[in-house]
């Protein structure tokens, strides 16, 4: 016997023979036919104004009272105690009435023919304020940071569960079947890591899919040197051959069946993957529109440009994050946090802006849900730490996101949070109701999106999630 066996041998001790070799060839070039697989798109079960999303996260968590939600008392109190009315509980670094409040540099402007306030610190954004729906009132019971991006991406303070991006390609698949439908484009490190994108006890297939920039966005992805098209597509079909005699003797494997799933997924990849994140054809005129031609800006404006790609092409869910996981580098402002919102401004503050006009330019804002917002906001009261300097801490108890595309009426604001900025008062938006909403503009029953896992069925929402967001947002009644 040859020591390389002949692809005949391997079909005939397979099993499998040719025939099934020519049926996978047969469904692979019939014309029309919709793609197979657990990614293929299925239709909503209910109306949706939204078929994609773009998440703008910005990571370490943004300061609502320098951002979009104003108090004028802070200034007012500045270097004080907080009044006593405000309660006297344990909080972050001891009894809240003991700590000091920290005023805002900041000057707050209403724009647009909606009114919306936001601060100078972001002047692109505001020049399209009447996109944006902004939500003063989100709230949720995650103090640190891993603890609140599980929350805001998963749904559950501790790793395991599937992320949003995932229950999204799971119950609506994938436009594209030559590109991954969940795709997470970062700056550096994650402070809850990979998992936060993960697709927890969901089939592995629905995980995102993490793109480097520039002309290898994903490693391992070309084919050895010398490899003719037409020899590795030969190769893959006799290695799925083989694979699925192995899959069904192992009870359907759900890591076993994405890892035979990815073979085929980066050999469609391997022409569609380096097209959709070749920016070499853009205008001028737009790379200038992302912030491309400032070193400062161009990271994350050229990964908000290959979102805008992204999503052209049939991708579902598309994250941008700002911010490595590094206190200096991400929106984390214990120290300083005057001096760290300006930097991480002057590096998203014109691309955020270029997306949202590109988009509606292009006629993808209308179906396009983007979303803008940190794992939470900061206190009212300096925590600079030993050095005294003008900080902010973590505030999960009530901060701002907004929201814009996909069916959402923009230039408006819902919510309130209290006279310092510290609690969500009015109109309060719970993460499970954020969420709940999210899917109901995608065309998805919060309550109906399950999975039967470990002998109960769970969702994203847990056992809360209200939809009187999402009326808010599209501008029609509660039911």
């Amino acid at each position: 016997m040859p020591i390389d066996p002949s692809r005949r041998e391997i079909l005939t001790r397979s099993g499998l023979g040719f025939g099934w070799l020519a049926a996978a060839a047969m469904m692979r070039e019939r014309a029309g036919a919709a793609p197979a697989g657990p990614l293929a798109p299925k239709a909503s079960p209910l109306p949706a104004t939204a078929k994609r999303v773009i998440s703008l996260f910005m990571q370490g968590g943004p300061s609502q009272m320098d951002t979009f939600d104003p108090k004028p008392l802070l200034n007012r109190l500045h270097g004080k105690h907080p009044p006593a009315s405000f309660g006297d509980e344990d909080f972050q670094n001891g009894k809240f009435k003991d700590l000091i409040v920290l005023g805002s540099p900041r000057k707050f402007q209403r724009h647009g023919q909606g009114g919306v306030e936001v601060s100078d610190l972001l002047p692109h954004i505001a020049r399209q304020a009447d996109k944006l729906a902004v939500v003063r009132s989100v709230h949720h019971e995650g103090f640190t940071h891993s603890q609140a991006q599980f929350l805001i991406h998963n749904g559950f303070a501790r790793i395991g569960r599937p992320s949003l991006g995932s229950w999204l390609l799971y119950g609506l698949g994938s436009e594209n079947q030559n590109l991954p439908g969940f795709v997470v484009l970062l700056e550096g490190g994650v402070r809850s890591g990979p998992a936060v994108y993960g697709q927890g006890f969901l089939p592995a297939v629905y995980q995102g899919t993490s793109f480097r920039p520039g002309p290898n966005p994903v490693l391992n992805l070309s084919p050895a040197r010398g490899m003719k098209r037409a020899e590795q597509r030969d190769l893959l079909d006799t290695l799925a051959a083989l694979n699925q005699t192995h899959l069904a003797a192992r009870q359907a494997d759900s890591e076993l069946s994405a890892r035979i799933e990815s073979y085929e997924l980066a050999f469609r990849m391997q022409m569609a993957a380096p097209e959709a994140t070749d920016i070499s054809g853009e205008t001028e005129a737009t790379r200038k529109l992302y912030g491309l031609d400032n070193p400062v800006s161009a990271d994350f404006g050229g990964r908000c440009l290959l979102a805008r790609r992204l999503v052209e092409r049939g991708v579902r869910f598309v994250q941008v994050w700002s911010g490595n996981g590094m206190n200096a580098t991400d929106w984390d402002g214990h120290i300083d946090c005057e001096k760290n919102h300006q930097a991480k401004a002057a590096q998203t503050d014109k691309a955020v802006a270029g997306l949202l006009a590109d988009l509606e330019s292009r006629g993808l804002l209308d179906s396009t849900l983007v979303i803008w917002g940190g794992e939470f906001g900061r206190t009212p009261t300096n925590d600079g730490g030993q050095s005294g300097a003008a900080g902010r801490d973590h505030n999960p108890y009530g901060f701002s996101i907004w929201m814009a595309g996909g069916g959402v009426r923009g230039g408006r604001v819902t919510g309130a949070t209290d006279e310092l900025g510290l609690r969500a008062v009015e109109n309060k938006v719970h993460l499970h109701d954020l969420h709940a909403s999210i899917l109901g503009l995608m065309g998805l029953d919060h309550l109906q999106l399950t999975y039967r896992h470990q002998g109960r069925d769970f969702r994203l929402t847990d056992v809360g999630g209200s939809l009187d967001l999402m009326h808010w947002l599209r501008g029609t009644p509660a039911a």
